[in-house]
């Protein structure tokens, strides 16, 4: 099989180009990155030898080059996005055209090249927030509440008008939060890990209330690889690992593993809490899991092994962090 991975220089699209090369020997995989700001060919440069591997400059918008190198390929992985809540909210226009027009070019050139297969990543904010202690269903109603969100359940909607009207199906994974290695430092575990190895506070958003389902990225490379491969193309498939907790929680078990156990409070800066926060985020996963797949590594055990590989690999996060990667961003001016 021949594989487009698009946005393959990104946090987990380039943890499933790993897991994908690891586990699977008869898969070719082209990367086509357009290497935004959150694009790093350094995060694959343990595979960027392999003959297996191909990585093309190139941007989802740019139909005429997605027609020249998507030809003797089988399936599309989409993973090409703007995924950052908080620069969604002050530069939405950047997220309509990545993750609305970006999906339209690629739906629609994928469906002339008639390629086989094609999985569509999204996320579980589509759905907007829910009350314990009831989790989203694939065919609940999408009530997005950030520009972020609402750019993704745009894309979603679009995968299914594919379907409906031109009778091509494309496979959705709504996944829940991930972490893990090679995660953009502006993101809340990378940053909080960062933060502390440095020996500075960590920014925790209001009152720390907001629960999220928190999926190792590995674990998740596993899901999105049996999606493609094993799933009803056409299908929507949450994924999420089942590990709902609150920041607050989070941020405890994080400063916890640093030794601030007793101390753990003087360690937090309380911050202005981000314009239309969801509470809480749930999936069911039912459908994903009666393909075979669940999480092969428990939330504390994957938490370690994240703040190890942090530690180890200061050469990756550092020189983003030193060029501004953790720069606050989302708050409403006035």
């Amino acid at each position: 099989m021949r594989i487009l991975v698009t946005g393959g220089a990104g946090f987990i699209g380039s943890n499933f180009i790993r897991h994908v090369m690891t586990t699977q020997s008869d898969v070719r995989i082209t990367n086509y990155d357009k290497l935004t700001y959150a694009g790093n060919l350094e995060s694959l440069k343990d595979v960027a030898d392999d003959p297996r591997y191909t990585f093309v400059k190139g941007d989802i918008n740019d139909a005429a080059m997605l027609e020249q190198v998507l030809v003797g390929h089988d399936a599309i992985v989409n993973f090409a996005a703007e995924s950052h809540v908080d620069r969604s909210i002050t530069a939405s226009r950047d997220f309509i055209e990545a993750n609305v027009q970006g999906a339209n070019t690629i739906f629609n050139v994928a469906m002339r090249l008639e390629i086989e297969r094609f999985l569509h990543i999204s996320t579980d904010e589509t759905y907007g927030s829910i009350d314990e202690p009831n989790s989203f269903v694939e065919g609940d109603a999408l009530e997005p509440n950030s520009p972020y969100s609402a750019s993704k359940a745009s894309a979603d909607l679009l995968a299914r008008a594919y379907r409906v009207t031109f009778g091509y199906p494309i496979t959705v994974t709504r996944t829940a939060n991930n972490f893990g290695p090679f995660h953009f430092p502006e993101k809340v575990i990378p940053l909080f890990v960062t933060n502390l190895i440095d020996g500075r506070k960590v920014p925790l958003y209001g009152d720390g209330r907001n629960v999220r389902d928190w999926t190792y990225v590995i674990d998740n490379a596993a899901a999105q690889w049996l999606a493609l491969a094993e799933g009803t193309p056409g299908e929507l498939y949450n994924v999420g690992a089942g590990n709902e907790m609150s920041n607050k929680a989070l941020t405890y078990a994080i400063l916890e593993r640093f030794g601030y156990t007793d101390s753990a409070d003087d360690h937090i800066e309380f911050v202005a809490d981000r314009p239309g926060h969801d509470l809480r985020y749930s999936v069911d996963t039912s459908k994903i899991r009666a393909l075979g797949w669940k999480p092969q590594h428990s939330f504390a055990d994957a938490l370690d092994a994240t703040i190890a590989w942090y530690r180890a690999n200061e050469w990756w996060w550092r020189p983003l962090k030193e060029t501004g990667a953790s720069d606050r961003r989302g708050l409403v001016q006035k």
